[in-house]
């Protein structure tokens, strides 16, 4: 009866939704998932992370359904780098195992990845470059960011730095590029500058905080937290967040 009544409930929020303004690029923090298995009773963290990860697969069907173009995961952090081994180890392969899954043949997601790859071991760096290169044709789902070893301030300094070298190659002096710096040219040096900013950032777990995600292209991000681990969040969740996005008015500062 409970599971009528959610279904129902989608349906009603859905066609609330059609016609109303919807996010083009949505950013997801998937956090909780190892709030998640402990509160299932699994000794494990790494069952949540595998949860977790096969959640993000219907994360993307909803974001297809709805018409949403652009979606960024935030996989994994550059600070996540520094957990034991033996806890790093396999989450690294539960990220490597989602890339490939999402790659394989039938899947409708184009794979791009943004961050630090050089940062993994290089085995897990090649396999998930393998994966998103293998979706480079792809038009008839999402595009697809997974946000691994990201961090904000080195997306941030890595643009600045592509930006000095790119002045550097033209010659221009130090004080030249003082006078003609402007914002744009940071942004057309960001992981995603060939993609619209995102419009709507949904983080779970109950955190409400940025953690360094997407730090320039937020600017005039709406934001939209939900109490629930990563796991629990449901298409009804989703559509609550679509929901909210549709009802506030974008001043963009003006």
């Amino acid at each position: 009866m409970r599971d009528l009544l959610y279904r129902l409930y989608e349906k009603r929020l859905a066609a609330k939704l059609a016609g109303g303004p919807l996010p083009a690029h949505v950013g997801v923090m998937v956090d909780g998932n190892r709030r998640w298995a402990k509160d299932m009773g699994f000794v494990n963290p790494n069952d949540g992370h595998r949860e977790g990860a096969e959640h993000i697969k219907r994360l993307l069907r909803w974001c297809d359904e709805a018409g949403v173009r652009h979606v960024t995961i935030w996989l994994l952090s550059t600070e996540n780098m520094g957990r034991p081994a033996v806890e790093l180890e396999p989450l690294l392969q539960i990220i490597q195992d989602l890339a490939v899954e999402l790659a394989e043949a039938g899947q409708p997601w184009r794979l791009r990845t943004i961050g630090a790859l050089d940062l993994l071991p290089a085995h897990h760096a090649s396999a998930i470059k393998r994966a998103a290169e293998s979706t480079v044709d792809r038009t008839d789902g999402a595009v697809v960011n997974l946000a691994i070893c990201y961090g904000g301030h080195r997306e941030i300094t890595d643009a600045v730095r592509a930006l000095l070298h790119e002045y550097d190659r033209r010659g221009k002096t130090l004080h030249e590029v003082a006078d003609e710096l402007e914002a744009q040219d940071i942004a057309d040096h960001l992981y995603l500058k060939d993609q619209p900013a995102p419009d709507l950032l949904i983080r779970t777990s109950g955190e409400q905080r940025l953690s360094g995600f997407l730090l320039w292209q937020s600017a005039y991000s709406e934001f939209y937290f939900c109490d629930l681990n990563w796991p629990d969040f449901r298409r009804v969740d989703f559509l609550r967040a679509l929901r909210s996005y549709s009802s506030r008015q974008r001043r963009y500062g003006v």
